[in-house]
């Protein structure tokens, strides 16, 4: 196999798998009904004057499927952070008992997992259309390759493989989506 053609290849499966990765990252922000510490690692919290994520004030626990413990690292911060809870829009109603951040994580409604589900859907979706871009940058640089003299044939079965590597990437994608769609409908 002509090296160009190989690095064209291996580019473009790397880069079919940073839109997996990127994907299950985006889903982990999908609440799917129970309590995770991810659902609050957006969140920034003033720490003294600099916005800094919640993670790095605090140690973030579920002792249960529908609560979150928020254990603040100095006892200063528990305003600060019950604060920031509050502004970032997540629906949550904090309480503190002195020591930490308590959250009750509520059920998700049938309309809101519904919800939930398109919103997977499109995050799916958009890892798609990466994918298959990527295809078609592999695919256009292997046409450059066969008009700069490579062999029609080897230019033929790197199109190919490209196509394979976009079919199986497609297929994690599914199988990612299948995964979070089941995880969110779960009551």
């Amino acid at each position: 196999m002509n090296e160009d053609i190989k690095f064209i290849l291996d580019s473009t499966e790397e880069l079919m798998e940073k839109a997996i990765v990127h994907l299950k990252k985006e889903l982990t922000n999908i609440r799917a009904g129970k309590a995770s510490p991810s659902m609050v690692g957006g969140v920034m919290v003033d720490y003294y004057g600099s916005q800094t994520p919640l993670t790095q004030v605090a140690t973030v626990n579920t002792p249960d499927g529908r609560t979150l413990s928020i254990q603040p690292w100095e006892k200063a911060m528990i305003r600060e952070i019950e604060k920031a809870i509050m502004n970032s829009n997540l629906g949550f109603n904090p309480m503190n008992n002195g020591e930490s951040v308590i959250i009750n994580v509520p059920p998700l409604t049938e309309e809101r997992r519904k919800d939930l589900v398109k919103q997977a859907k499109v995050e799916a979706e958009e890892a798609k259309i990466g994918v298959r871009n990527d295809r078609k940058n592999a695919n256009n640089e292997i046409k450059k390759l066969e008009k700069d003299g490579v062999a029609e044939d080897l230019c033929k079965n790197a199109e190919i493989d490209v196509q394979t590597l976009t079919d199986k990437y497609i297929q994690k994608i599914d199988e990612v989506h299948t995964v979070k769609e089941k995880e969110i409908l779960t009551v």
